[in-house]
């Protein structure tokens, strides 16, 4: 195996890893925080890349602020929607989730009404990296880094800032977070804020590379519940980083090798497997690990 056959796996595991993250971070910070499962997560995707595609198209923005629109549209959209809707099924997961699934029809077939089966798609950036007999898309590498560079802002947040703390104790018990003095509905609102906000960030990342329909967002919401159901919800950062990076050496080489539905395939079996043996998921079984640890060495 020459060095340049070596470079495109670890370019398609790159891709992998970034679509895998971008798609789920979202959905996974909402689920591990406010305890809700938002079906609705593939049309919020789906709106960030509407917006992308409509400023570029229509208001003749650039590209970077026409994606900047979308995270802030669509994380004001998803505010809205925890104050209007999501917060009245906190206590009932079933109706949150029938919530969420009549939000997103709503969302999709409002789109075809509106605007029609399809869009005209922005224009992919023009960026070729060439190695030996391989090229490579240039904003295939910026997605990935733009990838890390999210995980990395949101580690900063829940880790480093006052909102972060008092995210993590909500997360950890929002009744004692709430005896304490935090405003757990206020957490609530951000949070679900911030995943909404997520999900429009990958879908305008996304617009250049994809068909801009109404249903797109089943692109990705697939895979996203995949891999936050592998992750698992008590780490938001670990169990998306840990969850995107296993899968994607599972799917990058069976899609290689043998197509892009193989792929979807093994990641399928391999979050059957997992979930076997770690329900609570790979950040479940770290965290644990580590209170274990914690606990010997006292």
């Amino acid at each position: 195996m020459d060095v340049a056959h070596v470079v495109s796996l670890l370019y398609q595991y790159a891709d992998n890893v970034a679509f895998l993250l971008l798609a789920a971070l979202g959905l996974m910070i909402i689920l591990g925080v406010v305890d809700v499962i938002n079906l609705a997560h593939g049309e919020l995707i789906m709106l960030g890349a509407y917006i992308t595609t409509l400023a570029y198209h229509r208001a003749h923005l650039p590209l970077p602020i026409c994606m900047l629109l979308s995270v802030v549209g669509v994380g004001s959209f998803g505010m809205l929607l925890e104050r209007t809707v999501i917060r009245r099924f906190y206590k009932d997961k079933l109706g949150a989730l029938v919530a969420t699934w009549g939000i997103s029809l709503i969302l999709s077939q409002g789109m075809l009404i509106l605007f029609g089966p399809s869009l005209i798609a922005v224009p992919l950036p023009e960026w070729t990296i060439w190695y030996g007999n391989y090229s490579f898309g240039g904003y295939r590498l910026l997605l990935f880094s733009a990838a890390v560079l999210v995980v990395l802002l949101a580690w900063w947040v829940l880790y480093k800032t006052r909102l972060g703390v008092q995210t993590r104790a909500t997360m950890q018990n929002a009744q004692i977070a709430q005896a304490v003095g935090v405003d757990t509905r206020r957490i609530y609102l951000y949070t679900f804020g911030a995943g909404s906000a997520l999900a429009g960030l990958t879908g305008a990342l996304y617009a250049p590379t994809t068909t801009i329909v109404p249903l797109m967002g089943t692109t990705f919401v697939d895979v996203a519940f995949i891999t936050v159901v592998v992750g698992g919800g008590t780490n938001p950062i670990l169990g998306a980083l840990t969850s995107s990076a296993l899968l994607s050496l599972i799917s990058a080489p069976l899609s290689s090798v043998l197509g892009t539905f193989t792929g979807r395939i093994g990641l399928l079996l391999t979050a059957l497997v997992i979930i076997r043996f770690l329900p609570r998921g790979l950040s479940g079984f770290f965290v644990e690990l580590q209170r274990r640890r914690m606990a010997g060495a006292a």
